[in-house]
């Protein structure tokens, strides 16, 4: 009976490792979308959300069958939770990505000089994005809190971005309902660091039954 529930066990992290690459791929097609200009790229990213919801769907079936038809323990309840509520993080973190992708494609291939800050910040949401995955997967409590730490690293990207912004207005280098946009589209980016924190914090009850919000 163990062997099977483990063995569900190792197909619920793989899902979740699988709904994990759907969200990478959909931000990183995002900012390659902004930063080219690339509105094709963009408007197919709506295909990649909607396979993190088919996948949202999928795991969170195979964890009330692993609540329904085992006896899970402590802690194998704790994961199963977990993952419940950390998929929930990486559906919006998809929708995050389409509502930045459909900004992109208002713009119309409007490229914005100085895109450097935004697209470092992707990069940086990214990270955290696989980091709070991997960490949930191999159980690892300093990955989980190294993630929740490199928040405060996006939020410094935001606050830079956003003064960025307003010297670009000030200099007329874009107008306003571009500026707009290209806030909107950092605020995004500090809002996907933020599900990763939340996914992390998942990680870290999983593991030790504290949950920082409890």
């Amino acid at each position: 009976m163990r062997n099977r529930f483990d063995e569900q066990l190792f197909e619920l992290n793989r899902e979740i490792i699988e709904m994990g690459a759907l969200c990478e791929e959909a931000i990183s097609n995002a900012v390659k979308a902004l930063v080219t200009g690339d509105v094709i790229l963009a408007g197919s990213i709506k295909e990649k959300d909607n396979a993190i919801d088919q996948k949202e769907r999928d795991i969170e079936n195979r964890c009330m069958k692993l609540l329904l038809h085992q006896q899970p323990v402590a802690r194998d309840l704790r994961t199963i939770s977990a993952a419940m509520k950390l998929i929930t993080d990486m559906e919006r973190i998809g929708d995050q990505a389409d509502d930045i992708a459909e900004i992109v494609v208002f713009l119309d291939g409007h490229i914005v000089d100085n895109m450097e800050l935004i697209e470092e910040m992707a990069q940086e949401t990214i990270k955290m994005v696989t980091n709070s995955v991997d960490a949930f997967v191999i159980k690892d409590i300093a990955l989980a809190q190294q993630v929740i730490e490199q928040d405060d690293i996006v939020d410094d990207y935001f606050l830079r971005v956003k003064r960025g912004i307003i010297s670009l207005i000030t200099d007329q280098a874009v107008n306003g309902e571009v500026a707009l946009d290209l806030l909107m589209i950092s605020k995004y980016f500090e809002r996907i660091g933020d599900h990763a924190t939340n996914i992390a914090e998942w990680v870290i009850y999983s593991i030790t039954g504290m949950h920082k919000g409890a």
